[in-house]
């Protein structure tokens, strides 16, 4: 167990879990400028069974990362902000990395946020996996993108996986007086081969900083699936907030605003 810990203004992670099982946080307080990168404020992989509660993060990335590989996690009572939120990803930059299961996030609030409840995925190639994950009970406030599933994560839009290289004119070879054309580095687009399934949001409200307050931009060759909404209430500013699915299905029970696009 790890209880009362205190850190500030780590040059990267400020704590990591790797290859652990069993482990608890409890009470810990991060703290690190919000424009500080990769200063993520806990991260979790390749581990089963962890427990994170009562925690206060402030910092420039995520306050919460679960990479690949993490199974059985309980997340509880976490305030994050400001931050990039609490995020599952970023998954299937490799190929054969393995799958996020078993995962619950309840009792959170979110201020300033970049994200609120976030999961992202390269589009890229991939054999991992996103499975029975609960999202509950979270208040937002002012938060950019309060509920996220980005299948086409792709930091600072650089060395995007469907990016195409510009043509490059190839000068006429000798007496042959024919200009070519080439793809140098080309490749057709791609998704994200992660398959993300059984992912539950209930009770989660308060106010988004974009109109798009609920975004699912799944794979479309493995498009989201199972996915659940229940008792939402995000509202933006004056004006209706919204919701956004490409390639997602699921249902949604109770109170649910903005209105659904499932």
């Amino acid at each position: 167990m790890i209880s009362g810990l205190t850190s500030m203004n780590s040059e990267l992670y400020h704590v990591v879990i790797d290859d652990c099982e069993g482990v608890t946080l409890q009470g810990v307080r991060i703290t690190a400028p919000g424009n500080s990168p990769n200063t993520d404020g806990i991260h979790v992989q390749m581990s089963s069974y962890v427990t994170i509660t009562g925690a206060v993060i402030r910092t420039g990335d995520d306050c919460i990362s679960i990479g690949p590989g993490t199974t059985n996690l309980w997340i509880e009572q976490v305030n994050c902000g400001p931050g990039h939120g609490i995020s599952i990803g970023s998954l299937g930059k490799g190929y054969d990395e393995e799958g996020v299961e078993n995962v619950t996030v309840k009792t959170t609030v979110f201020t300033g946020t970049e994200n609120g409840l976030r999961i992202k995925t390269w589009g890229r190639p991939s054999e991992g996996f996103v499975k029975g994950v609960v999202f509950e009970h979270a208040v937002m406030q002012n938060v950019r993108n309060p509920i996220i599933i980005d299948q086409n994560y792709c930091p600072d839009n650089k060395g995007c996986p469907d990016q195409v290289q510009r043509l490059i004119p190839i000068p006429s070879v000798e007496a042959i007086k024919i200009r070519t054309n080439i793809l140098c580095g080309s490749h057709s687009p791609q998704n994200s081969g992660v398959k993300i399934s059984q992912v539950r949001y209930n009770d989660i409200y308060g106010s988004s900083a974009s109109q798009v307050a609920v975004n699912f931009d799944c794979s479309a060759s493995n498009p989201c699936t199972g996915i659940g909404l229940q008792d939402i209430k995000l509202t933006y500013g004056h004006s209706p907030a919204e919701s956004s699915c490409k390639h997602a299905d699921g249902t949604t029970s109770g109170f649910v605003v903005p209105p659904s696009c499932l």
